[in-house]
C-alpha cells in the first residue's frame, strides 16, 4: 500500500506542453482527495520545460527532503537542433529574431565541435529561465523586455553523440550534470559552427538509473493512484503535511 505522507517517488514521462507544476498538481489532486490532507507536499526533482518530455520525478511527504539528491542524478537528453536561426528564448517559445547561413557546415565539423563541449564547461543560463536576479525569476523579466544579465555557471558534460544530421536539423545525445540547459547548449553549439541554433525537440531520455521506458504516463498514474489503497497515520489525517 502507498503512504504518500512518509513519501512516495513516482517517474514519469512528462507530456509535450505540460509545465512541471502541471504534473505535480494532477498527482497532488488525487492525493490530496484520497488522504484527505488538503496541503500534502508534493514536488519534483528537477524541471523540464513545457515544450520538453521525458522522465520526471515527482516526490511526495516526508521524502521531499530529498529533492536536492534526486536532482543531483545525471541526466540524459535527446535533443534536436535547428542552425541557422535564433530566437531570444533558445527553443520553439518565442520567434526567431536572426537567420545565418548554415550550408558551410558538414557532419564532420559538427562532430568536431560537439568534442569541444565535453567535460567541464561554463554556461550562461537563458534569459528565459528560472534563474533569480536580485530575487526575480529570469523569464518574468524577459518577457516584459528587460534586460537580464545571468552569470556563467559551471557544468559537466561527460558525453554528447551525434545522432543524426538531416541538414539544417541535427539531432544528439547528451549525458550532463544537473542545472545544465540544453536550451543554452544549442546556442553554444551554433556560435560554434559560426552560425546561429535554436532547440525544436528535447526529450529526457533518462534521470540516474531510471530510463524513459520505466517511466509512466500522467493519465496512467492517475488511474492506477485513484484505484490503490493507501496507509495513513490516524494523527496525521486531519493536519496539513
Amino acid at each position: 500500500m502507498l503512504n504518500p505522507v512518509e513519501g512516495e517517488i513516482f517517474y514519469v514521462d512528462k507530456p509535450l506542453r505540460w509545465t512541471s507544476f502541471d504534473v505535480v498538481k494532477r498527482i497532488r489532486g488525487v492525493l490530496s482527495r484520497k488522504t484527505g490532507i488538503k496541503k500534502l507536499k508534493v514536488g519534483h526533482a528537477g524541471t523540464l520545460d513545457p515544450l520538453a518530455t521525458g522522465v520526471m520525478t515527482v516526490v511526495t511527504g516526508r521524502a521531499t527532503k530529498r529533492i536536492e539528491e534526486l536532482q543531483a542524478h545525471t541526466k540524459e537528453y535527446v535533443a534536436e537542433i535547428k542552425l541557422g536561426a535564433t530566437t531570444p528564448s533558445f527553443d520553439l517559445e518565442t520567434e526567431i529574431d536572426a537567420e545565418y547561413q548554415w550550408q558551410h557546415i558538414g557532419k564532420d565539423r559538427i562532430e568536431e565541435v560537439l568534442k569541444s563541449f565535453v567535460g567541464v564547461i561554463k554556461q550562461v543560463p537563458p534569459a528565459y529561465s528560472a534563474c533569480k536576479i536580485d530575487g526575480k525569476r529570469a523569464y518574468k523579466m524577459a518577457r516584459k523586455g528587460k534586460e537580464v544579465n545571468i552569470k556563467a555557471k559551471e557544468l559537466v558534460i561527460d558525453e554528447i553523440e551525434l545522432l543524426a544530421a538531416e541538414l539544417p536539423i541535427i539531432t544528439i545525445r547528451i549525458v550532463c550534470s544537473k542545472g545544465t540547459y540544453i536550451r543554452a547548449l544549442a546556442r553554444d553549439i551554433g556560435v560554434a559552427l559560426d552560425s546561429g541554433a535554436h532547440l525544436v525537440g528535447l526529450r529526457r531520455t533518462r534521470v540516474g538509473n531510471v530510463r524513459v521506458e520505466d517511466c509512466e504516463q500522467v493519465d496512467a498514474l492517475i488511474g492506477w493512484l485513484e484505484n490503490e489503497e493507501f496507509v495513513l497515520p490516524e494523527e496525521t489525517s486531519d493536519r496539513n503535511i
